[in-house]
């Protein structure tokens, strides 16, 4: 792999954040979403997160710089193929069979020591203890979901950083910026370490006439004069289907009506929200000469205003 400061294009001294939006302009450039059977974008896709894997990583990013590690993220010098390779300072060859090296304490420089002392100096720690056993990498997506879906819940499939897609089950009553844990589906655990998570920040696609408000919902219905005047079953198209609603006579613009139960479900201790629908009365975009006949000769007899002196 290339020195995976190039992969992400960054310079030595770039901060973490600028790290991360260099990875996530190349991840949502290269994601294999949108290059459906490209293997080349899949190979650079996985080049991506192979940099990031390093440089999102204070350690991982001190120990490149340090040159203890090579662009793969393996220690130098080390295939995890078949050891170390030829040119290491242990002088494995590569094909050549392992050469034999004697170490007295004065190669040392005192104090007895060994092959497995070099090997723990060179790699930062002691070689004969187990490897600690770490937690894999916490993945990182967003989704965006339609105000149904935010209400009544649903599956999303979800790509991840390292290509894989996993079914995301999207619980009824998810709030806009809220984030979604799956447990064990983020990178690989090392050394018998658990598997990271997957974070999964929700975004709710606005709706073009309703909208949430906690656990209700709240839309306008326009009706007809005749509507508000007589009253009657007006239908009202939800998320859950048409309904019909009994608009009472005289009705007028601002009048509220309540639809129980018909917001957000129920959810553990959550009870059900409702629906409000708020009545706004609607003249005909066209001019309509049967109305205007019969409003001219309307003697309304009331003052609309009164309250406003």
């Amino acid at each position: 792999m290339r020195d995976p400061y190039q992969v992400l294009g960054v310079p030595r001294n770039a901060g973490e954040a600028d790290i991360k939006k260099a990875f996530r302009a190349l991840a949502k450039k290269h994601h294999p979403d949108k290059h459906a059977g490209d293997a080349g974008a899949q190979k650079t896709f996985q080049e991506i997160s192979a940099a990031y894997d390093i440089l999102g990583d204070k350690d991982k990013r001190a120990q490149f710089d340090a040159g203890a590690i090579g662009n793969d993220g393996n220690a130098k010098g080390f295939d995890p193929r078949g050891g170390f390779r030829q040119g290491s300072p242990f002088g494995f060859g590569a094909g050549g069979g392992n050469r034999d090296f004697h170490f007295s304490s004065d190669d040392m420089g005192g104090g007895g020591g060994g092959f497995e002392d070099i090997l723990a100096s060179m790699m930062g720690g002691d070689a004969r203890r187990q490897p600690r056993a770490q937690t894999g990498q916490d993945f990182t997506a967003t989704v965006t979901v339609s105000l149904g879906e935010a209400v009544s819940g649903g599956t999303r499939r979800v790509a991840m950083q390292n290509g894989e897609q996993i079914d995301v089950k999207i619980p009824a009553g998810v709030n806009n910026g809220q984030t979604i844990r799956v447990k064990g589906r983020g990178g690989a655990g090392r050394s018998g370490g658990p598997n990271g998570d997957v974070l999964l920040q929700v975004a709710v696609a606005p709706h073009p006439y309703i909208v949430r408000d906690g656990r209700d919902l709240r839309m306008d219905l326009p009706v007809t004069l005749k509507e508000a005047v007589l009253g009657g079953k007006v239908p009202v198209p939800t998320l859950s289907g048409t309904l019909a609603l009994s608009v009472p006579e005289g009705a007028n613009t601002g009048t509220t009506l309540r639809l129980k139960g018909k917001g957000v479900p129920a959810h553990g201790r959550e009870e059900a929200g409702d629906l409000y629908v708020r009545i706004v009365i609607t003249l005909p975009d066209k001019a309509d000469p049967a109305l205007k006949a019969f409003v001219e000769g309307w003697d309304t007899g009331y003052d609309p205003r009164s309250k406003l002196r």
